[in-house]
């Protein structure tokens, strides 16, 4: 049965639907999603922790949920916002309904409201908290719940999604090419699948890993993984990358793109509103081309405080921000967005075989 629910924001609106998932009050700050497709693998990306996220395409859910499409061992999200929840699904692959997915998990989601006007909100008045509730439906009540949601910058995030222990990705082969560390901010399963398939075996290690402990499992190349919120505060991630590099191969991606900056001694900051969706253009400064991205992140690097050694090799095309960096002088490159994509394309899934010849190139020179 759906309840009455309530999305009310920072800013004082308020829109007024029906629950999805579980009933329950869940705050976090409220983003928007472009992406047509992908609802699952969104949920269960560690970079969305703390967030509500908003599907701007009206109709979410007609296709089910299906066990092999998760991108991690759970939900992320803080809360899920849709303009209308598909009461069936049609997919032979499906296993249950997205409403009875998020019930499951716990997680607590709104419907029926117009996430047109949400996201225009969010557009003009940048990103903001938010609570969502089916339990609790007394404006007065909520105002004071959503005042104790923390903001998400300065908060880490990254002990909530990160592995506790080190752990081997499975696959199907005895021996690999290559060894990589993957430091765990906040990992994508498809991101590891992808090191998987260019023949890498991938040992992930927790965030708080130092980097004595990542050198004595002689990996071939290093690889720093998504994660949720501000990059800032997560300083013993970004002091360990400082003292891994020039010491082997390093390829980040998203939040790693952020840390490996920080660790070169760049600045950060927080987006407007983020950019998350499946179709954003990155322009690759050496190739000229186009690659349309998979991007999921709400900070970004400042150009003007990278340093003379580090090059920028992809520029965003929609506002001309930062998307990718190289060093000139040490094996390390990093792009801002998701080239494993999951949902999205797959324009740039060339950073696979990148990451490979710079381990190639690294270990004949050593």
């Amino acid at each position: 049965m759906k309840k009455p629910a309530i999305l009310l924001l920072e800013n004082g609106h308020h829109f007024k639907g029906l629950s999805l998932g579980a009933i329950g009050t869940s705050g976090g700050e409220v983003c928007f999603n472009t992406s047509m497709t992908g609802y699952q693998e969104i949920l269960t990306d560690p970079s969305y922790c703390g967030q509500l996220i908003t599907m701007t395409a009206p109709h979410i859910g007609n296709y089910g949920i299906t066990f092999d499409d998760i991108e991690s061992d759970k939900i992320h999200a803080n809360g899920f916002i849709v303009r209308e929840s598909s009461p069936i699904h049609s997919n032979y692959r499906a296993t249950q309904s997205l409403s009875d997915y998020l019930k499951d998990a716990g997680t607590i989601g709104i419907q029926d409201i117009d996430t047109r006007h949400l996201t225009r909100i969010i557009r003009d008045e940048g990103a903001m908290n938010g609570i969502i509730s089916s339990a609790d439906l007394d404006l007065a009540s909520l105002k004071k719940k959503l005042g104790l949601v923390p903001s998400m910058t300065g908060q880490d995030l990254v002990q909530s999604v990160s592995c506790q222990e080190s752990w081997t990705w499975p696959t199907s082969k005895a021996t690999h090419s290559y060894r990589v560390v993957a430091l765990d901010l906040g990992v994508k399963h498809n991101i590891l699948r992808q090191l998987a398939e260019n023949d890498c075996e991938i040992i992930v290690v927790p965030a708080g890993t130092s980097a004595t402990d990542i050198i004595a499992l002689k990996p071939d190349g290093i690889f720093l993984s998504n994660g949720p919120g501000d990059p800032a505060p997560v300083d013993y991630a970004i002091d360990t990358v400082r003292s891994l590099l020039t010491k082997k191969p390093i390829f980040g991606i998203c939040l790693g793109h952020q840390i490996l900056s920080l660790a070169l001694g760049a600045d950060t900051y927080k987006l407007k509103f983020g950019h998350r969706g499946g179709n954003h253009p990155v322009r690759n400064e050496h190739s000229g081309k186009v690659e349309i991205t998979s991007q999921n992140h709400g900070f970004a690097v400042e150009p003007s405080s990278l340093p003379e050694h580090v090059e920028i090799t992809h520029i965003n095309l929609n506002d001309n921000t930062l998307e990718g960096i190289r060093c000139k002088n040490f094996p390390a490159f990093s792009v801002q967005y998701h080239p494993e994509a999951s949902p999205g394309p797959h324009d740039s899934r060339y950073l696979f075989k990148e990451f490979i010849t710079m381990m190639d190139n690294h270990a004949q020179k050593n």
